[in-house]
C-alpha cells in the first residue's frame, strides 16, 4: 500500500484552517503581555529615550513625540520581543511542548499514523548521549529549520515504508 507524503505546507494548511495557528498566536500574545521583564525593558528604553531628553521635546505633539519613539526604539523593542517570542515557541516544557504536540498529532492525523511517532524517552535522552559524545569545541549547532525538515523527512520516510 502506497501512502502520499505529508509536507509541513499540509500540516500546516490544516493547523491554519481548523484555528490552532490563530489560538497559539493569541496565547503566545498573552505571555508576552504578562511578561513583566519585556515590560520594565521597555519602559526604561522610553525613560532613558534620547527623543524625549531632547531640548524641545516638551513642545512637540503627542504625535510627534510618538513617531520619534517609534523611529527610534522600535527595532530593540522588536528584537526583544521577538527574542521572547522564540523562547516561548522553543520552550519544550511550557508552549513550545504543546506546539510540538499539535503539530504531531495534526502530522498523525493527515498520514494515519499513531502518535507518538517519537517515544518521550528517545527524544529526551538523544540530546544528552549528543552532549556526552560531542566535544564541546566541534559541536555544531543546527536551525530550527534543519531539524524540523529533518524530523518531517524521516516521519515520511517511515511511513512510506
Amino acid at each position: 500500500m502506497e501512502s502520499s507524503v505529508i509536507t509541513p505546507e499540509d500540516v500546516l494548511e490544516t493547523l491554519m484552517n481548523d484555528g490552532t495557528i490563530d489560538s497559539i498566536r493569541l496565547k503566545i500574545i498573552n505571555q508576552l503581555k504578562a511578561n513583566e521583564e519585556l515590560k520594565s525593558n521597555t519602559i526604561k528604553m522610553v525613560e532613558q529615550s534620547k527623543v524625549l531628553s531632547t531640548p524641545g521635546a516638551e513642545k512637540q505633539t503627542k504625535r510627534e513625540l510618538f513617531d520619534a519613539l517609534r523611529q527610534e526604539l522600535e527595532t530593540p523593542v522588536l528584537e526583544k520581543a521577538s527574542k521572547s517570542v522564540w523562547e516561548l515557541i522553543l520552550d519544550q516544557n511550557g508552549l513550545g511542548k504543546e506546539i510540538s504536540e499539535t503539530v504531531e498529532r495534526v502530522f498523525c492525523q493527515l498520514s494515519g499514523s499513531e502518535p507518538p511517532l517519537f517515544p518521550p524517552s528517545s527524544i529526551e535522552s538523544q540530546p544528552q548521549k549528543e552532549k556526552e559524545s560531542a566535544p564541546s569545541s566541534s559541536s555544531k549547532k543546527r536551525s530550527f529549520n534543519d531539524m524540523s525538515k529533518e524530523r518531517v523527512d524521516e516521519v515520511a520516510q517511515d511511513s512510506a515504508t
